[in-house]
């Protein structure tokens, strides 16, 4: 159980050619349903330092992050802010291969067909159809916050 009632957490959309990874949980309210490899960002990550680990985590695949497909966000029970940044990542290397104890399947899947498909996340069903046509790109990478913030990671997406 985490201890804190706000949770940050980050998921990527991995494309090759016209297919997303996806991965299917093994446990919790995710078990049997296709959804994009995500997790909970760790003490002195950023969010999009999140979703290129735990795309290679749960599935073995290495990706870099486009951009911000999307923000989910809401509360459970009216006590945790349950907040995740999903990720455009385009593919770099690696066949996928589920985490051991975490994922039971790990796979390109054709978007088209994710869409549709009937153990397919509904977020995945808002999320996906805009996915192939976005554009733009991350910024603000050079940008160098006052240093009396002491961030030693900082970027911008937009």
């Amino acid at each position: 159980m985490r201890k804190s009632n706000v949770w940050l957490a980050a998921a990527g959309i991995v494309i090759k050619g016209d297919e997303a990874l996806v991965v299917k949980k093994s446990y919790g309210g995710l078990k049997g349903k296709w959804s994009f490899p995500a997790g909970f960002v760790q003490p002195g990550e950023t969010v999009d330092e999140t979703a290129v680990r735990e795309v290679y985590e749960e599935t073995g695949v290495t990706a870099s992050v486009r951009e911000v497909a999307a923000i989910r966000t809401g509360v459970i029970r009216d006590e945790i802010s349950d907040n995740m940044v999903v990720f455009v990542m385009d593919y770099l290397s690696g066949e996928p291969k589920p985490q051991p104890g975490e994922i039971e399947e790990a796979r390109f899947f054709p978007i088209r067909e994710l869409i549709v498909h009937p153990l397919g996340t509904e977020y995945m069903r808002i999320i996906l159809p805009a996915v192939p046509h976005k554009t733009n790109t991350l910024t603000g990478n050079d940008y160098r916050p006052d240093p009396v913030f002491g961030y030693t990671t900082y970027r911008i997406f937009s």
